[in-house]
């Protein structure tokens, strides 16, 4: 689902506006973060973009309109929404409504957990209603034995009748207890595959930064604000682990992050992710 933002720069209005496609394409990232710096914004850990206007399906995030934001958190909050079914996203907007969220660390937070929440947008078919209650309340899966003995239209009425929903703009949202918990600390993003990614690198954090994983392949631009936001301000002298491989076993094996270096890791799996699975099993 993708969106649009409309950017400036707060100190510096007459730069004018820049508009970023969200997600970020993988291969406009580098060109758009430069983009941004030539207006002096952009940067990796700072919010010092503010966002003037937001096109998309998620007119919740108008609640961002007006304030300072960092693009690598609108960029992962876009790849979070991305994923979302449209049970997930009115279970997102009926949540953050109901709870009051206008800042992008709580709204990214409440993508991990907003699926435990029902949101009732259409009241026609209670039976359903009362399933995909009863399948949020059991964390999205169920034995086929309890669905089929599950009364989904008594369960339904039960949660209506419970007083408990909020009427929103996108359906009455019911919290079944969900609470939001901090997964992203404000600087180093939860581990979320979005792409095609061929391994993971654990960066391990300088001084009292917590850990971060790099998917590769990665641009120069990603590898060097991911380190960032770990800490590390040199490519050369950060310190990682390889995490996760998602190629075949016989190619990890041989890898080994103590001799590898960053940069060839991820020409390695740049080269890879070029090759259609036919030739990867040559490999």
């Amino acid at each position: 689902m993708r969106m649009n933002a409309v950017l400036s720069n707060p100190k510096h209005p007459e730069y004018g506006q820049f508009t970023v496609p969200l997600p970020i394409p993988h291969n406009q990232y580098d060109g758009i973060m430069e983009a941004l710096n030539a207006m002096d914004m952009g940067d990796p850990l700072a919010r010092d973009c503010q966002m003037d206007e937001i096109l998309g399906e998620y007119p919740i995030l108008k609640r961002l309109e007006g304030k300072p934001v960092n693009i690598d958190e609108l960029d992962y909050l876009a790849k979070r929404l991305d994923s979302f079914d449209d049970g997930e996203a009115a279970q997102f907007q009926g949540m953050a409504h109901k709870l009051g969220l206008s800042k992008i660390k709580d709204l990214i937070n409440l993508t991990f957990c907003c699926q435990k929440a029902t949101v009732i947008t259409d009241f026609s078919d209670l039976e359903k209603i009362g399933r995909e209650h009863y399948m949020n309340l059991n964390g999205g899966c169920a034995r086929t034995e309890d669905l089929e003995a599950l009364d989904g239209t008594e369960t339904a009425y039960l949660l209506i009748d419970s007083g408990a929903g909020t009427v929103t703009p996108y359906g009455v949202a019911y919290d079944n207890s969900m609470k939001l918990e901090p997964l992203y600390n404000g600087r180093q993003f939860p581990e979320y595959l979005y792409d095609n990614s061929s391994m993971g690198l654990k960066i391990v954090p300088a001084e009292n930064q917590a850990p971060e994983l790099l998917w590769l392949p990665a641009s120069e631009q990603q590898i060097r604000r991911t380190l960032l936001r770990a800490g590390w301000q040199d490519p050369d002298h950060a310190d990682y682990t390889i995490d996760v491989f998602l190629l075949q076993k016989e190619a990890g094996r041989i890898l080994n992050e103590k001799r590898d270096s960053l940069h060839s890791l991820n020409a390695m799996c740049g080269a890879i992710a070029k090759l259609e699975q036919k030739d990867r099993d040559k490999l």
